[in-house]
């Protein structure tokens, strides 16, 4: 099944009625849902689908060759290799003379490092053949920092080439509820915080009824796909994905600092902060830096990926038992009883994607949603605030607080975010939200009903 990128499909679909050249670049971290879009989009459609290969020039030569026989004449069984790649974009312009015809060159980024001419040929074949035919070409990457900078950056030869561009992001916690509608609002969030919207987690975690079974049976186990997820995606994607591993493990376990991270994997400071920078350009790690305030000493590193967190949350540690055999018996003790803890995070996440892209008639028009933190001048504690919400002008902001535990909140929280939003602005007009799994107390209920304070449960961001 296909699901939740009609808006992207739409577009693409209106340009491609319009019969003119197009050179639509898009782009993503892996898993994503890139090639699902492309296959939609080419459903009915003449196409040349090349999907490139790491791995030689000549090979890709070879594999392109193919892509164009099959669509020529798909009961072949006798695929020609062209000479030259200039021969090969030739034959594309012939099919393409008379017909509008899509050209795909899925994984881009493999045929340019193969072949380190591809970008130019294109672009000269575009300026002088294509961009005044029906060709609707399309370059796909997973390497966002290649596709960012190479096919799109103002150094490459394909600059002002392209004539649309998505960059596809992870589905939001609201998008997912597509795949299984039928689960309820805490599972929903959970398998949000487990698959942080990758749509092909989603699948390979193939929740039937229950989606502890599911975990079960497609993670924690040895033999399932998604047990080995993280360690294969870094050695499809890196050289030395021990370090790799070794970076992800320390920041899992606490370390948030670049020092920090350096010391605890045992590498200098400048080359702790390559495979950083790698890691961010992957979509594995972030970096979180106070809202208002600008990168700096309070910048820290956290793992961005949903997934790569829960599996180095509960995979590593539990990998006797996993390995034994004995998961489904210890489940409960071993996993499920860290959920609030580990959820608290997503918690904060849905919370903000509600107030930037769900919320109706709020008091403030947002420009963005982050966290502060800092020191309380009065206390000269450290405090932190779950969710700051900045207006596009003006002097008011939205403070909020995120709770995602079995237990009512009560009033003392409401205090507390008041306390901490003058340490964070000292002349500010402030609105306070206050998220609660559980519920909330009669006394935090009847200041909400004075217009104090505005408080959510779970069931509400997804209604």
């Amino acid at each position: 099944m296909f699901y939740c990128r009609e808006e992207e499909l739409n577009i693409m679909n209106r340009r491609y009625e319009k019969g003119r050249f197009e050179c639509v670049v898009i782009y993503g971290r892996r898993r994503v849902g890139k090639t699902a879009l492309i296959n939609e989009f080419c459903k009915g459609k003449p196409t040349v689908y090349f999907s490139a290969l790491n791995a030689s020039s000549t090979e890709n030569l070879e594999a392109l060759s193919k892509a164009i026989y099959i669509c020529k004449n798909p009961e072949s069984s006798s695929f020609p290799t062209y000479r030259s790649y200039e021969d090969a974009l030739d034959e594309i312009t012939v099919m393409s003379t008379n017909k509008r015809m899509v050209f795909v060159i899925d994984e881009y980024p493999y045929l340019a490092k193969a072949e380190k001419s591809i970008s130019s040929r294109l672009q000269h074949i575009i300026d002088h053949q294509w961009q005044n035919g029906q060709l609707y070409l399309i370059l796909c990457g997973s390497s966002m920092s290649f596709m960012e900078y190479q096919v799109l950056g103002y150094e490459s030869p394909l600059y002002g080439r392209r004539t649309a561009q998505f960059k596809i992001e992870a589905l939001t916690y609201r998008e997912i509820t597509a795949f299984h509608p039928e689960l309820s609002a805490s599972d929903q969030a959970l398998l949000y915080g487990i698959t942080g919207g990758i749509p092909h987690y989603i699948n390979k975690l193939d929740v039937e009824k229950d989606l502890d079974e599911a975990l079960l049976e497609n993670l924690f186990d040895t033999s399932s796909y998604l047990f080995e997820e993280p360690e294969n995606l870094l050695k499809q994607e890196l050289r030395e994905p021990a370090i790799y591993n070794s970076v992800i493990a320390a920041i899992a376990g606490g370390a948030s600092h670049s020092n920090e991270i350096s010391t605890k994997v045992g590498l200098e400071s400048g080359a702790c902060a390559k495979y950083l920078k790698v890691l961010l350009d992957l979509g594995i790690l972030k970096k979180e830096t106070p809202i208002t305030e600008k990168p700096g000493k309070k910048t820290v590193y956290a793992i961005g990926d949903n997934f790569f967190r829960f599996w180095y949350r509960f995979v590593p540690r539990n990998m006797s038992l996993i390995s034994a055999g004995r998961m489904r018996q210890v489940y409960d003790r071993a996993v499920k009883r860290y959920y609030p803890e580990y959820m608290g995070l997503v918690f904060e996440k849905i919370c903000k994607e509600y107030l930037l892209r769900y919320a109706a008639n709020l008091p403030v028009l947002l420009s963005d949603v982050g966290q502060w933190w800092g020191t309380d001048a009065k206390t000269r504690k450290e405090i932190q605030i779950d969710i700051v919400g900045t207006p596009i002008e003006g002097n008011e902001y939205l403070i909020g607080s995120c709770k995602y535990r079995n237990e009512k909140i009560g009033i003392d929280e409401l205090e507390l975010i008041r306390r901490y939003a003058s340490a964070f602005r000292k002349n500010g007009n402030f609105h306070y939200y206050i998220f609660s799994k559980a519920g909330f107390t009669p006394e935090l209920m009847a200041a909400a009903d004075r217009g104090e304070v505005t408080l959510l449960v779970l069931e509400d961001l997804y209604k």
